[in-house]
């Protein structure tokens, strides 16, 4: 997933870090490229604010620099005042997102969640200025190059979308909507973070599971042990756990989290969100906020939606009768699977037909390997390196720091945040710090996942599933630092369309299921054995079993998110909604007393559009048949990648940096392969 604060009036939506300093020099300046730290120490919630104010502050001066101009408009006197606008709002609003979702003291995450709100209201009131809007059209492209004649062109796209060209009184009505959204967002979101559940089973209930996760949840002096909703408790239960009332147990605190006091919350945002669009022309938020996409509007999302249904039919029958014949081994005439024996069966078809045991894999992967993997991965891939910076300031003692080089050039900065914690954000993101520009300051990302291996001779044994989320997120990350040398930040970054970020970070999943690429890192955390090629080719096979059923659950959210933003939100019944998209594409019966649509936090975030991470996967499949399959190392393709695809950031529309690199624009064919090819 990919968390990024972008300015863009379609959605004010905070997402992503903390204390930058970026230098003020415009990019022609000459000055020296800012490489400072982001971090710097450990400020004061006072300090911070104060940080974030005056970058406020210095935003507000550019724009007063630009708007005071007379005469011709050119790109030295206003694109670039402008865009040195945008830059400190991208670092303070990234930054206090990032902030908000990590930082352990709680006086620091209630200054984040404000000074959030305060970036975003003065990025929405920017996003509506008349006067900025028509200083940008005035500009004399004359001789400009194509970049920055699609930046002009994009921005004032998007100030249109946003209503800068409506009147007083709706460009009134548009910002207090847009700041009502952003608290709304942060109660969302935060309700979710918070409502960590738990629950207790005997030690006798454990069966099943690995012996370092049963070593590692010892029972309190009452005999009993307390097991928590985040991934390293929940996934290797649902997984291994021979225990179904368990598996049932934490299924219901899991699907319920943060209900019902997101209820409400969702309810206002919807409403907020239909409101919004209405006053700037659009039937539905859910035809506003995707004209800016590939899709460019909601009945073209639902259309993909049912091309994806209608082509993973087949392939879910077929995962759906092996599951179920497996079960009635256990339970003779059985006709059905329950949503909490999803797993633990796959599990067990893995075994019985594919000869795999995920947990045989798991010594393998150790913690420390899997993150210096990545690392030395990605290195290959686009010839840089990751050098540690020791005792580098950070927000948390668990969170690593890592230069990013190209040769001796440093070309960014990343952070690793990678276990869970109380109140920190609870799924597995990429953070924007802040976007680099050539010459004036250096991108710096952070990855936010909740991985084991922080407690104490705990090797932190990791399962396939969690190598794929480093994989993945690292995608996204990839894609934040080589983007991160244009001339403007509103085209460096991933400001691509949105229905495109999960396309790379996708695409990368697939190193992970080479053994040749595992083999460099997926070694024994006792012998130093390397992951042999047979478990890892067993891996593969197994791993893409249950694919049609994970597409249609996957529907079930896409559909969900689309279904509650593509009408008037009187019509809007969550349960009711979730129940007919539950029955309509799953195999499983609806389960009576959840509300995954709670703790569903791409409702707020992607809003109308959790259908981009299909939309991205079908483009990820296409470019990936562009690599060589016998040795995904080779530097070739991969390069080519980074310099059509990940390098322009948002300088091109994406169909275009596809078409570059494939030679051809992307088609459905790959994808439908891969989906309906027998494991």
């Amino acid at each position: 997933m990919n968390r990024t604060y972008r300015l863009l009036p379609l959605a004010v939506l905070a997402t992503a870090a903390l204390f930058a300093t970026p230098s003020s020099a415009a990019p022609a300046s000459g000055k020296a490229e800012l490489v400072t730290p982001f971090w710097t120490g450990v400020p004061t919630s006072a300090q911070f604010t104060k940080t974030h104010d005056d970058n406020l502050a210095k935003s507000k001066a550019a724009i007063a620099r630009m708007l005071k101009v007379k005469g011709k408009r050119t790109i030295d006197n206003t694109l670039v005042p402008y865009d040195e606008a945008l830059r400190w709002l991208d670092a303070s609003g990234s930054q206090t997102s990032l902030m908000e979702n990590v930082h352990p003291d709680s006086n620091m995450r209630t200054a984040a969640e404000k000074m959030t709100q305060a970036v975003s209201a003065y990025a929405t009131e920017l996003s509506l200025d008349r006067k900025v809007y028509d200083a940008l059209s005035a500009i004399d492209l004359t001789g400009a190059d194509e970049e920055t004649r699609f930046y002009v062109k994009k921005e004032l796209r998007d100030m249109r979308l946003s209503g800068v060209d409506k009147d007083d009184a709706t460009r009134a009505k548009v910002k207090a909507l847009n700041d009502e959204l952003v608290k709304t967002g942060q109660d969302f979101d935060r309700n979710i973070r918070e409502d960590v559940r738990t629950i207790q089973v005997k030690p006798s209930e454990l069966t099943g599971l690995p012996q370092d996760y049963i070593d590692g949840h010892k029972p309190g002096a009452d005999g009993m042990v307390t097991l928590d909703i985040n991934y390293p408790d929940y996934g290797p239960l649902m997984t291994y756990g021979t225990n179904e009332d368990v598996r049932r147990r934490m299924f219901m605190e899991y699907n319920n989290r943060a209900y019902p006091k997101n209820v409400d919350v969702l309810k206002k945002m919807i409403t907020q969100r239909n409101d919004l669009a209405r006053t700037l022309g659009f039937a539905t938020y859910a035809d506003y906020t995707t004209a800016n996409r590939m899709a460019k509007d909601a009945k073209t999302v639902r259309e993909f939606i049912d091309k994806i249904v209608a082509a993973s039919g087949p392939a879910q029958e077929r995962d759906f009768t092996i599951l179920l014949k497996r079960k009635q081994q256990d339970v003779p005439g059985a006709t059905g699977l329950k949503s909490w024996e999803s797993g633990f069966y796959t599990e067990a078809v893995k075994r019985s037909e594919y000869d795999f045991d995920s947990q045989a894999i798991r010594p393998y992967l150790p913690y420390s390997q899997v993150v210096k993997g990545v690392l030395d991965v990605s290195s290959k891939m686009f010839n840089i390196s990751f050098v540690p910076v020791k005792d580098a300031p950070v927000w948390h003692p668990s969170v690593e720091c890592f230069e990013v080089k190209e040769g001796d050039r440093l070309v960014g900065r990343i952070y690793l945040d990678m276990h869970p914690r109380p109140n920190k954000y609870n799924h597995a993101a990429q953070f924007d710090i802040r976007t680099g520009i050539a010459g004036v300051q250096i991108p710096e990302a952070a990855l936010v996942c909740n991985l084991p291996g922080d407690k104490p001779n705990d090797p932190g044994l990791c399962t396939i599933d969690d190598v794929s989320t480093m994989f993945h997120e690292f995608g996204h990350l990839m894609h934040t630092i080589l983007a991160g040398h244009h001339r403007w930040v509103g085209t460096g970054g991933i400001r691509t369309e949105r229905d495109f970020v999960e396309a790379p970070s996708q695409m990368l999943e697939e190193w992970m299921k080479d053994p040749k690429v595992l083999q460099t890192f997926a070694k024994h955390y006792q012998t130093g054995e390397a992951v042999p090629t047979e478990m890892v080719m067993k891996m593969r096979r197994a791993n893409d079993f249950a694919k049609g059923l994970i597409v249609r659950r996957q529907m079930v959210y896409a559909d969900m998110s689309l279904s509650i933003y593509d009408k008037d939100p009187s019509q809007v019944d969550f349960d009711q909604t979730a129940k007919s998209l539950v029955e309509r594409y799953q195999k499983y019966p609806y389960v009576e007393g959840t509300h995954f649509y709670t703790s569903f936090g791409h409702l707020y975030g992607y809003s109308a559009a959790y259908y981009t991470y299909m939309w991205s996967l079908v483009i990820a499949k296409d470019m990936f048949s562009a690599f060589n399959t016998q040795d995904l190392l080779d530097p070739t393709p991969s390069m080519k990648y980074r310099k059509t695809v990940l390098e322009p950031g948002g300088s091109k529309p994406a169909a275009d940096m596809v078409t570059d690199f494939l030679g051809r624009p992307f088609g459905f064919d790959a994808y439908a392969r891969w989906l309906n090819e027998a494991n």
